[in-house]
């Protein structure tokens, strides 16, 4: 075992979104930081998560747009998917992405090493028999695809999330199970391959954490899609079968596809790696922390998916940047996770910031809702989405949720949680013009009907 290096200010545990913005800020606030990453710096969201989805999402759009060019009077048609090509555009879309991110973090001097690290003391991190001692150490290991008791992921018939962004073939047919972001996702992209599809989801809507109304405009899209979905019952079997996968559910009802997505969620990284011996603040997995990330040992930090706030790479970001700003003594404010901006990237998209109506409705007890339909928005019409926007106002009060479903309305997020975190009323946002003709003029119409100045009027 080689000596103890001479401490660091900063020791980070995991590279991904959380891990590698911790690291990138503290830097820039002149802080020595140690960053330990098992597998590739980038974690997650930019190696089998957010980005190579999306991409995939994209591909299927080009699919879509290529098989239904006759309803714009152009004459198209798909000649068929080649997931060597889309795989190709996928992981050069992750390649550059990672390339960029090396060459941050190397510009940015952060000690990088990569290996199995392990919390060994309140201040140091073990990798590779070397030992990183660190004045704060931050815990930042993600998460895993879960899985549900007794189905057993084999890679080929029964996969999870990461094997579906590797598949070199289009299935025939499909099963997911859980209708979250994730089975959604998946569900929508292998649809617009060609895909025969289905959807088995627990809880009585798809995206059951999104405001009811843009769940059932989800599901109304996705009938029109001929994705198929079964609600309201659980999984109670998954077998294989002589050519496929056969699921069973405690209602009794059977399918059987090519293969079954495991889309139940993610767990937390945290079996095995000294947490608990440090001392570490632990429920169900995840490590336990305070509203400024701090765990119950004073060295020690957390963010991110090991941590039970919203499993999203831009919370885990904002978080890193959080505990940096804290240690160099910037005195940052909390976050509030309710004005964070979610995303769905069906098609069409969902998104939404602030309360659902029903969590609203727990907080204010009584609440105004309006709802803008799309098919009044010109750009809609042009791109042939439909959806809409709806907002949910205390009462002679600010705007406490957007919620909106529609093609791309995953670009027009960014102004609603303008609205949402600086408590905007329908009046501040009236009375600002919005372009034509653009999908943001929604929002801005759906304000001004709000505010009583409905523009048009049966839009």
């Amino acid at each position: 075992m080689s000596a103890p290096t001479s401490p660091a200010d900063l020791v980070i545990l995991g590279g991904g979104s959380g891990g590698y913005a911790a690291a990138l800020r503290a830097a820039e606030l002149g802080m020595s930081v140690v960053l330990i990453e098992r597998d590739k710096v980038g974690g997650t969201c930019l190696h089998r998560g957010c980005i190579p989805t999306k991409a995939l999402l994209h591909a299927g759009e080009i699919a879509d747009a290529a098989r239904e060019g006759e309803q714009f009077g152009v004459k198209t048609s798909l000649a068929g998917i080649d997931m060597d090509g889309v795989n190709g555009y996928k992981d050069g879309v992750v390649s550059r992405l990672y390339k960029g991110l090396q060459g941050l973090i190397k510009s940015r001097k952060v000690n990088y090493v990569e290996g199995e690290g392990r919390l060994v003391s309140p201040t140091a991190v073990e990798v590779n028999g070397q030992r990183y001692e660190g004045k704060h150490v931050l815990l930042a290991t993600g998460s895993y695809a879960r899985t549900l008791p007794g189905i057993e992921i084999d890679g080929a018939r029964v996969i999870t999330s990461d094997h579906a962004l590797n598949l070199d073939r289009v299935p025939a047919s499909a099963i997911v199970l859980g209708g979250g972001v994730i089975g959604c996702e998946f569900a929508s992209a292998w649809k617009s391959f060609g895909v025969d599809v289905t959807i088995v989801e627990g809880l009585p809507h798809l995206v059951p954490l999104e405001d009811e109304a843009s769940s059932k405009l989800l599901e109304r899209a996705f009938r029109r899609r001929k994705i198929e979905f079964s609600l309201g019952s659980l999984v109670s079997s998954v077998q294989t079968t002589e050519n496929g996968v056969k699921v069973t559910l405690q209602n009794g009802k059977e399918f059987e596809a090519e293969l079954v997505l495991v889309a139940v969620g993610r767990g937390p990284v945290s079996q095995g790696l000294g947490y608990e011996e440090a001392g570490v603040a632990m429920d169900r997995g995840y490590v336990l922390v305070d509203e400024y990330c701090r765990t119950n040992v004073p060295t020690i930090s957390a963010v991110g998916d090991l941590i039970p706030t919203l499993q999203l790479a831009h919370v885990g970001f904002a978080e890193g940047i959080l505990v940096a700003e804290r240690l160099a003594g910037l005195n940052p404010a909390p976050i509030d996770y309710a004005g964070v901006p979610r995303i769905t990237y069906s098609d069409p998209e969902v998104a939404s910031v602030g309360l659902t109506e029903a969590q609203a409705k727990e907080r204010f007890g009584e609440v105004k809702t309006l709802t803008y339909d799309l098919g009044g928005n010109g750009r809609s019409q042009i791109l042939k989405t439909a959806g809409a926007v709806k907002l949910i106002q205390a009462v002679d009060g600010p705007v406490v949720g957007v919620h909106m479903v529609g093609s791309r309305v995953g670009e027009l997020i960014a102004e609603a949680q303008l609205i949402y975190n600086w408590e905007a009323e329908a009046d501040d946002v009236a009375s600002l013009i919005h372009p034509h003709p653009t999908q943001s003029e929604a929002l801005g119409e759906a304000h001004l009907a709000l505010a009583g100045k409905p523009l048009h009027v049966h839009g």
